[in-house]
């Protein structure tokens, strides 16, 4: 009798702390994102081919550099399990550069930044909604919009040339993360998604504007922040 009464005792101190998820319920969360890219570039090749045969080396990539940011969600449970997330994180900013190709007419070097807003919408299913951990998985689609696109060789041969991004980009997103539930509706997330950004990036010349790279961003993003369900 003594230990049911314990076990009750128990379960009622702890059934508050529950942020349990129902049916029709939403969840706003606001995170911290790192936005790192796993980008994949042939520029060398392409400027070889389209601009000038031995403009730079063959093996010169854009690498464009990490960023963190601050991100606000959306979420809306369809059943218990099932949560459809809107991602909406503010635009970000990345520093591209021309990398492997020291020795050349045109070199290694910072040609400016690009600005990218990535609003992004998932399908998640939770598996644990009414326990403290709650872990999930998600899937959805991604559309990035270059806000600033304009970039510059500074420096060799191509000096004072204009490089801009040509194109948004639509693409899949793959996520995986863990609620912590908390009391009065309350939660601690962390997140982790993989996102495909690709776009056409092209040259300014006199006779138009010259494809030279086929750039896959790619980013890994990694986030962490609190949520409130109502």
């Amino acid at each position: 009798m003594k230990k049911s009464l314990v076990v009750l005792a128990l379960a009622a101190a702890f059934s508050p702390m529950l942020a349990q998820a129902e049916a029709g319920d939403w969840v706003v969360r606001a995170r911290a994102v790192n936005v790192n890219p796993n980008e994949d570039s042939k520029l060398g090749k392409t400027v070889n081919k389209n601009v000038a045969s031995g403009a730079m080396s063959s093996g010169a990539e854009l690498s464009v550099d990490s960023n963190t940011i601050p991100e606000l969600d959306i979420s809306y449970y369809i059943t218990k399990n099932i949560a459809a997330e809107l991602i909406l994180a503010t635009g970000s900013k990345h520093d591209v550069s021309i990398k492997g190709d020291a020795g050349t007419t045109v070199g290694n070097q910072l040609l400016g930044s690009v600005d990218a807003l990535p609003p992004t919408l998932t399908v998640q299913w939770h598996f644990n909604p009414d326990q403290t951990i709650d872990p999930y998985v998600g899937a959805g689609i991604n559309y990035t919009n270059f806000l600033d696109k304009k970039l510059n060789i500074r420096q060799g041969a191509l000096a004072g040339s204009k490089i801009k991004v040509d194109n948004d980009s639509w693409g899949y997103a793959l996520q995986a993360g863990v609620d912590f539930n908390l009391k009065d509706g309350w939660l601690i997330n962390a997140d982790v998604k993989y996102v495909t950004i690709d776009t056409t990036v092209k040259l300014k010349q006199t006779s138009g504007w010259t494809k030279i790279d086929s750039l896959d961003i790619n980013p890994w993003v990694f986030g962490i922040g609190i949520g409130k369900k109502f």
